[in-house]
């Protein structure tokens, strides 16, 4: 077998591992708080839809990429007002913004469907450690956002186990009720970590557009990675630096079938691959359908229960 492009492939699934990455921890931070955010993929969507269209009228990359972050926040204010304040049912608000996500994001890409990316995000030149055999084309050929995606999932887990808000943030997904006694509005929580999530799932979704994508189309652009990196969300038990390893193995699953079939190697259909965002979302609903199935899981004990102060 050639060497080089499984060397391809394991760079490949480091890459296509970053949105994995950034969107579940989106969605890690949310539900570490208590609140359920099925619509990951519509929030990648409108990401990678906003991106492309700021990339066509401004030609500024860093535009394009940061800026979708505000549709992200939006969405997930409009998913917070509907779960934390009125207490509607989390999966349905979720479901809703999928289908939210992908309709919008089809009208707004109506216009450039089949359009080749203007701007994109370019690898870093690592200069001769891209020459050290297997480590250099796998690990030294990323662009800047992708080592980032790494250090702030550091970062998170450094929040999460080692500051008083990250404690506060967990104590608020397992007993909201205490978090209350002692004088911490859940509400703020949950609303300040929802809000950060939707917009980490929006920059995946800008991300994803301009590091790996070639055209606009709404049907193929994020290939329903939203709803693997849902299911990697519970593949980590919800804490961050396990998501880096589960990332890049589902990215290595994701390509391997290419790489198989590039070498005339038919183990594996492509209706397979298209099979896993759908088996990843039953996946989580089943993985998060009883109390007793979150408690083996580790998820927050609160997880999709509303918190009504009268009812302690």
């Amino acid at each position: 077998m050639n060497s080089n492009i499984w060397l391809i492939t394991f760079a490949d699934a480091i890459s296509i591992a970053t949105p994995l990455i950034l969107a579940s921890l989106g969605a890690m931070l949310t539900e570490r708080s208590g609140v359920i955010n099925l619509g990951v993929e519509g929030y990648l969507l409108m990401g990678a839809v906003t991106a492309f269209q700021l990339g066509m009228g401004f030609g500024n990359v860093w535009l394009s990429v940061f800026a979708p972050i505000l549709v992200g926040v939006v969405m997930a204010l409009v998913h917070g007002a509907l779960v934390i304040s009125l207490r509607a049912n989390q999966i349905v608000s979720g479901l809703a913004m999928v289908i939210f996500g992908t309709g919008l994001s089809q009208f707004l890409g109506k216009s450039v469907e089949g359009e080749r990316r203007p701007v994109s995000i370019e690898p870093i030149d690592f200069g001769r450690l891209s020459d050290i055999p297997f480590i250099g084309p796998v690990i030294f050929g990323h662009d800047p956002l992708t080592y980032f995606t790494w250090a702030l999932t550091i970062v998170a887990s450094l929040y999460l186990n080692r500051t008083r808000p990250g404690l506060v943030l967990r104590a608020t997904g397992d007993a909201p009720a205490t978090v209350d006694a002692q004088g911490v509005s859940v509400t703020a929580v949950r609303y300040i970590h929802t809000v950060v999530g939707g917009a980490l799932m929006a920059f995946a979704g800008s991300w994803f557009m301009l590091a790996r994508g070639t055209a606009w189309s709404q049907e193929s652009t994020t290939n329903g990675i939203g709803w693997i990196a849902l299911a990697l969300v519970v593949f980590a038990a919800w804490r961050p630096l396990r998501a880096i390893l589960g990332a890049v193995l589902f990215g290595f699953t994701l390509q391997v079938p290419f790489t198989l079939q590039a070498q005339q190697i038919n183990v594996v259909a492509p209706e397979m691959v298209k099979m896993l965002p759908y088996l990843a979302t039953l996946f989580v609903l089943v993985a998060l359908s009883t109390p007793r199935a979150r408690r083996l899981l580790g998820a927050p004990k609160m997880l999709g229960i509303p918190f009504v102060r009268d009812e302690r």
